[in-house]
């Protein structure tokens, strides 16, 4: 296959990736490291493998991160370990539910419901709760974003051979 069009096919990847980090019909980072691979090892690119590693690492940290955030900022908030087992919950849940967002759907009703399971009461704790996991679900998709534009940088830097 030509050099030319595995570029723009690994640029394309890179580009849809870092949309995927917020639009959930797309697996984000993964398309981008997808991308990152077939310009290293499709190419004769003199890309050194330490950004290889690097991506791949980060790429792991923010599939975790992007879990684990939303459940931490949801304590942060006032949101209790009930909170934090609905968020993790709704989210696996809403992945399966066949609407848009489902799984940020899942995540904030999951953190709604564990809060009032826990203290059918206090709605207000309960609203601060899903509060926390919004902000959190933020973070999570800001770091995914500075990677997936990292690694478009770094490829198309390669390739204008700047680095």
């Amino acid at each position: 296959m030509d050099t030319t069009l595995i570029n723009i096919l690994c640029l394309i990847l890179l580009f849809l990736g870092m949309l995927g980090t917020f639009l959930p019909v797309l697996p984000g980072l993964l398309l981008s490291i997808c991308g990152l691979l077939i310009y290293k090892f499709g190419t004769d690119a003199d890309l050194p493998m330490i950004y290889i590693w690097a991506f791949g690492l980060l790429t792991a940290i923010s599939i975790v991160l992007s879990y684990v955030i939303p459940a931490k900022t949801n304590r942060k908030y006032g949101g209790t370990r009930w909170g934090s087992i609905g968020s993790i919950i709704g989210t696996i849940v809403g992945i399966f539910i066949p609407i848009p967002l489902g799984f940020l759907v899942g995540m904030f009703a999951g953190v709604f419901i564990g809060e009032l399971l826990h203290d059918s009461k206090d709605m207000n704790k309960a609203l601060q709760s899903t509060k926390g996991a919004f902000i959190g679900f933020i973070y999570g998709t800001g770091f995914s974003l500075v990677v997936g534009v990292a690694m478009f940088l770094v490829v198309l830097l390669d390739m204008l051979n700047i680095i």
